[in-house]
């Protein structure tokens, strides 16, 4: 890591309820008049955790999902805290790293605004008698651009899973709804996040419409 790099995180903060929990968000800069407010569950403690997979799963359960499918990284804890207050057992995680047992793994490309170049989605192949024929949830921490969402969407679908819903602790902005189209109906949400422009200024404040 280079010591000298600027340092991308502001000294604002943004404020969001979530379902009754109140945390606040360093805004982080993506470019010199453009920010987002982020959220990295892994570091917002236990209670947190335990809070957004209860109140997600109190919104999933009527639709009686068979299993829950999160993807790496940071859809993992969000994955296994709602399938704990569903009451299930296993869940799917789609890996972003190749590993040794996913050589034949069914695949998906993506691409994330807070990650650089485009990635891949990774099921593995041993994981697919727990979606054929299964009623989905898929649930991610954050959904921005919508672009990482879709890709899990398409795979488990590939996969022969019958998508029911989708859980998210946070919607940001609106360019989501587009990328996901007629999905974005299945959406289920605790908060939602706007992105951020200094407008000429040295604070960050909301883009409008965001």
């Amino acid at each position: 890591m280079n010591p000298e790099a600027a340092d991308p995180r502001t000294q604002q903060s943004w404020k969001v309820d979530v379902s009754g929990y109140s945390v606040d968000l360093p805004i982080v800069a993506i470019k010199p008049d453009f920010a987002i407010s982020l959220m990295m569950i892994i570091d917002l403690g236990v209670k947190f955790g335990d809070h957004v997979g209860r109140e997600l799963a109190a919104k999933l359960a009527p639709l009686k999902p068979d299993i829950v499918v999160g993807a790496a990284t940071l859809g993992i804890p969000v994955a296994i805290e709602v399938s704990r207050a569903l009451g299930l057992d296993h869940y799917v995680i789609l890996q972003k790293s190749p590993k040794i047992h996913l050589a034949n793994a069914m695949e998906q490309r993506i691409s994330s605004i807070t990650s650089k170049g485009e990635q891949r989605l990774l099921l593995d192949r041993a994981a697919l008698p727990l979606l054929e024929g299964k009623r989905v949830v898929v649930v991610d921490d954050v959904v921005a651009s919508g672009s990482s969402l879709k890709g899990s969407l398409e795979l488990v679908r590939k996969a022969g899973a019958d998508v029911v819903g989708i859980g998210v602790i946070l919607t940001e902005a609106r360019e989501w709804q587009e990328t996901l189209g007629a999905d974005c109906g299945l959406i289920h949400s605790l908060a939602h996040i706007p992105q951020f422009s200094r407008a000429g200024g040295e604070t960050w404040e909301p883009i409008p419409g965001t």
